[in-house]
């Protein structure tokens, strides 16, 4: 934990840009929403509630952008995390279309966001696609297409196997694809611009008040170790921080730790030579590698992950193999931070929204696609308690299972499914 931040230790706090101090709820208070969770869908709640003029009073357990939303990778891919043509096939051409749309409306919002709050947080535009079995080859042609051609988006480019390793100097990649229009960015920097935001339209911030439960009644009565809030609304935005809070909802997500590491500054050759430019890069691993430089030419990457709670002793030492196996040019080279955060999963890759009686509202299960669809779900969640539900429904009807077991069989059942395709992945 860094001890002046309050954050764990990681190249996003020790490169933090208007860290601010919110106070800890201390009395009891009321308000027209209470939101429960200060990462990317409840600081976009917070935010576009506030601006809708309501009363709004925010609890985050630890600090704004705590979780996963101050720790992920950075990358901000078009389209929903399920594949666009899975999309398609499971729910047909119109609903597919609409939620594409609804992510590029989300990439969208990011772009605004930023512009309209000067957030600093390093933006920058473009993601490579890196395929790496055979049996994937022409996907990347197939998907450009359909994109083109169906969804009015011309903006994915296939690569071969050359053009993919002059952009990307690793080996593993057989080709790729080139999404002009996706983003990347320093998350914790994003989630710190969205609180100052939310805080300047009105509304009301308060971390370390871990949220110990709420009363299922109107007006609902949300309850911390200190006070409570008496609210007639509650957006509840703990993905994979859930833990017993609200066992309605908690058997339809997965929570899982991802892993990163940032490497030592990489001479200005060397850097552009590993990765010809400022964009994302992930691959087709089902559990994906995921990569980019920073604005001082380290190279950020994300690989491996674990199923149970806790962190491995030496996240380094955990996360550099997957590194190499990319990249083993990089093998002399250092590795200044390392660190992990906690996610969250469901059975199908789409995200989980809804509403619980009588006056909750709910998004989780972002699958690893949580900057722009939870930024996006925050402002769905407020025009549905502003009373504009439409966006906020195409959503909510999106089928949702719950893994096998609930909440006691999943972790056994993921390990194993995660096994079989660790294993494929090698195939």
């Amino acid at each position: 934990m860094s001890e002046t931040s309050g954050y764990p230790d990681s190249f996003y706090a020790a490169t933090a840009v208007g860290v601010r101090d919110y106070p800890g709820l201390d009395h009891d208070r009321q308000a027209d929403v209470c939101v429960i969770g200060g990462g990317f869908t409840g600081l976009s709640a917070a935010l576009n509630l506030a601006e809708r003029g309501l009363d709004v009073v925010l609890l985050e357990a630890e600090r704004v952008g705590f979780g996963a939303s101050g720790r992920c990778g950075g990358l901000v891919g078009s389209g929903q995390r399920k594949e666009v043509l899975e999309i398609e096939e499971l729910f047909g051409y119109e609903r597919s279309k609409l939620l594409w749309d609804f992510a590029e409306l989300a990439k969208q919002e990011i772009r605004d966001r930023v512009e309209k709050h000067d957030i600093a947080c390093d933006l920058q535009c473009g993601q490579l696609l890196g395929i790496h079995k055979k049996r994937y080859l022409g996907h990347a042609q197939q998907t450009a297409d359909v994109l083109a051609e169906r969804y009015d988006y011309p903006f994915c480019k296939a690569l071969n196997a050359e053009e993919t390793r002059a952009r990307v100097a690793s080996e593993s990649f057989l080709e790729g694809m080139y999404d002009s229009e996706a983003l990347a960015l320093h998350p914790l920097n994003f989630s710190l611009g969205l609180a100052r935001a939310a805080a300047a339209a009105g509304a009301k911030i308060y971390e370390h008040s871990r949220v110990i439960d709420y009363s299922r009644e109107y007006p609902a009565v949300v309850r911390t170790a200190n006070a409570s809030v008496e609210a007639s609304f509650v957006v509840l935005a703990c993905n994979g921080y859930l833990g017993k809070l609200e066992p309605r909802v908690a058997g339809k997500i997965m929570p899982i730790n991802n892993f990163m590491i940032a490497t030592e500054p990489l001479e200005g050759s060397r850097a552009s030579a590993l990765i010809n430019g400022r964009f994302g890069v992930h691959d087709t691993r089902f559990v994906v590698n995921y990569f980019r430089l920073s604005d001082d030419n380290r190279l950020i990457f994300g690989g491996g992950e674990n199923y149970r709670a806790g962190f491995p002793s030496d996240i380094k030492s955990f996360v550099r193999p997957h590194m190499l196996k990319l990249f083993p040019q990089l093998r002399d080279v250092g590795i200044d931070y390392g660190w992990g955060g906690t996610l969250s999963v469901t059975v199908n890759r789409l995200p989980h929204v809804g509403r619980l009686p009588p006056n909750v509202f709910f998004a989780q299960g972002y699958s690893g696609h949580g900057i722009s669809i939870a930024t996006f779900a925050g402002k769905v969640i407020a025009e549905a308690v502003a009373g504009t539900a439409d966006r906020f429904d195409v959503f909510a009807e999106l089928p949702t299972r719950s893994f096998p077991g609930g909440t006691w069989l999943r972790y056994p059942g993921m390990v194993l499914a995660m096994l079989y395709y660790s294993i494929k992945d090698r195939i």
